[in-house]
């Protein structure tokens, strides 16, 4: 079956089976190994990528429910301006470990950021609830979202367009 997607901003077509999770198409169909592929069933979260701005596991969606739509997944968080601000708090505040969670993390956290600028400590674990991290206490991916939105705060009160998620 023949598709047509939108990813990271760039259109895509591609001759897909029917079956094929959309995880399985960014990785080995479009290359972008930047959405890892965990557990299979929903319970991990490390395949986190968004249809249409909404966050979804993409181990539970199949390609061709894309079909017409956008996809973004990590490789699109980096700008020609660089890297997003939720990037640069994993990096500032050491939110990962072993980096397997990390993609979905960030997805998830720069979809908290741009529907609430200034989540709480308790929020931002609501957020990430659904995804599993194995090396961590989440106490850094926390502060790292928290970092962010506290970076990205200063710069719109400096002015600076940040192009949500583009860093100042």
């Amino acid at each position: 079956m023949e598709i047509s997607v939108d990813v990271n901003g760039q259109s895509y077509r591609a001759e897909v089976e029917p079956r094929l999770l959309l995880v399985h198409f960014l990785r080995d169909t479009l290359g972008l190994t930047g959405t890892h592929w965990g557990c299979d069933t929903s319970n991990c979260g490390v395949c986190v990528a968004w249809l249409d701005d909404v966050p979804v596991k993409s181990c539970t969606v199949l390609a061709v429910m894309a079909d017409g739509h956008r996809v973004r997944t990590v490789e699109g968080l980096e700008t020609a301006d660089g890297l997003d601000t939720v990037q640069r708090g994993f990096t500032e505040c050491h939110g990962l470990q072993c980096g397997f969670c990390t993609p979905g993390m960030m997805m998830t956290a720069r979809w908290l950021l741009d529907h609430n600028p200034d989540p709480s400590e308790d929020e931002i674990r609501e957020a990430i609830s659904g995804q599993i991290c194995r090396c961590t206490g989440y106490e850094n991916i926390v502060r790292s979202i928290r970092w962010a939105a506290e970076h990205e705060a200063t710069a719109v009160e400096s002015g600076v367009d940040t192009g949500k998620g583009v860093p100042a």
